[in-house]
């Protein structure tokens, strides 16, 4: 009866809900709350996308105050480099180990179980999947999410040239467990670094994009070698002589203000080839 109810209160919960990264580390993990013994194990806070705002707003979440709720004093995501790491993609954070003790989990981010070939259901990408979170046909018309980050441990000092992108996982979000690898990152900072997971949907549903804020840090550093000014991406899909090597900045896309690719619809930006990203840790970020 307790999983059922609370299943039911979850589901109420993110019934518009989309996709967010649950992990240690992350802000907004408690709703907006900046009290630290406050817990919301059935937030959907941090999984709104954004969408024609201007950049104070969507940087890092500003427009629901996720930027100003940090997780607590000392908690980080590890980026162990030259390694991987794995996040809890899901709808709700009802959906992940970090609330319920696991109750509500299944392999996939809504809570539910699904067949493993879920485009069966709609037969070979006929039509978007009725999990309009997920944005996509199937897994193989999955955008791509990626991870930046930025050697600055105050929020207020990141920006557009010290956000790098350093890993690309293809065809997600799909499932809850996503890996990412990492490249030879150097050490973060003594007060850590910051990152941000990122995604841009590709169709099935409205344009937008995603930036979530994170406290990081690199465990098991060997270089000393800084990652480079970033640089904006640009849309290649129809020209590779088009993209952009090395650091790139994250795509800014259908916004108010500060967009950073120009892309002519009906095709849309990606952290994939599209943009010039290949799948896995972008080892061609560092500064020479």
């Amino acid at each position: 009866m307790l999983h059922t109810a609370l299943l039911a209160a979850a589901l109420a919960s993110f019934a518009s809900a989309h996709t967010a990264a649950w992990a240690n580390g992350m802000y907004c993990r408690n709703g907006n709350s900046t009290d630290p013994s406050h817990s919301e194990p059935n937030t959907n806070l941090a999984v709104s996308p954004l969408y024609n705002l201007t950049k104070e707003d969507w940087w890092f979440q500003h427009d629901r105050g996720c930027d100003l709720a940090p997780p607590p004093t000392g908690e980080f995501l590890q980026l162990p480099a030259n390694g991987n790491f794995t996040v809890e993609l899901a709808h709700n954070r009802a959906f992940t180990t970090l609330s319920y003790d696991g109750k509500l989990t299944t392999a996939w981010p809504d809570g539910v179980q699904h067949p493993e070939d879920w485009n069966s259901w709609h037969g070979e990408g006929s039509e978007c999947l009725e999990d309009g979170a997920l944005h996509a046909f199937n897994q193989s018309h999955a955008a791509g999410t990626a991870w930046a980050i930025s050697y600055q441990s105050d929020i207020k000092k990141v920006n557009m040239e010290n956000l790098v992108v350093f890993s690309v996982l293809q065809h997600t979000p799909w499932k809850r467990l996503a890996t990412y690898q990492v490249p030879n990152l150097p050490k973060c900072p003594e007060g850590g670094c910051t990152c941000a997971w990122l995604w841009v949907p590709d169709k099935c549903g409205q344009s937008n994009m995603y930036m979530q804020p994170y406290k990081c840090t690199v465990t098991s550093a060997t270089s000393s070698v800084p990652v480079a000014k970033a640089q904006p991406p640009v849309y290649c899909a129809d020209d590779k002589s088009k993209c952009v090597k090395g650091a790139k900045q994250m795509i800014v896309y259908s916004q108010l203000t500060d967009n950073n690719i120009d892309v002519t619809r009906p095709a849309t930006p990606g952290y994939n080839e599209k943009c010039g990203w290949i799948a896995g840790p972008q080892r061609d970020i560092f500064a020479l």
